[in-house]
């Protein structure tokens, strides 16, 4: 017997796979735990339908993605942080820092995990970072960082 599987089971399938299975595993164990429905046309056209839905969905998001890391390509971002003698810093400017400017400056609100620092910001001055918006998608930025007393 030929079903859909509705959720990934582990040593049968994944998610909206077409598998062949005996009958009495489907019958007994598959429909009544709702894992899996026959494969007939209507569900077959139900999976197909759900999964040009969930692709176009994604597309979706991707170009939403690119057209932000388009806008913010190239910005500086600007951060006020205590400093020292020698434009050192007290201690360092934080991803969540970051995150925190962008919300402020650029209306984006970001998590502090999308934020890509390659090491702790300790001095005043300019560097280079990247921000994770998509799968593939990230925008270089600038980040400022200006000392106060």
């Amino acid at each position: 017997m030929k079903v859909i599987l509705l959720q990934d089971i582990k040593g049968t399938g994944k998610k909206d796979q077409i598998i062949e299975v005996s009958d009495g595993f489907a019958r007994n164990y598959l429909f009544p735990k709702k894992m899996a429905l026959e494969a007939n046309r209507a569900s077959l056209n139900a999976v197909e339908k759900s999964k040009s839905a969930e692709a176009h969905r994604e597309q979706v998001r991707k170009g939403e993605a690119e057209a932000l890391a388009a806008r913010l390509k190239d910005q500086v971002v600007t951060v006020h942080a205590r400093a020292g003698e020698g434009s050192r810093l007290y201690g360092s400017v934080t991803a969540q820092e970051v995150a925190d400017a962008l919300a402020a400056q650029y209306d984006v609100k970001l998590e502090k995990r999308r934020v890509e620092l390659s090491d702790p910001v300790r001095t005043v001055g300019d560097c280079e970072f990247g921000v994770w918006l998509y799968a593939g998608v990230t925008a270089k930025m600038v980040l400022r960082v200006v000392g106060t007393k």
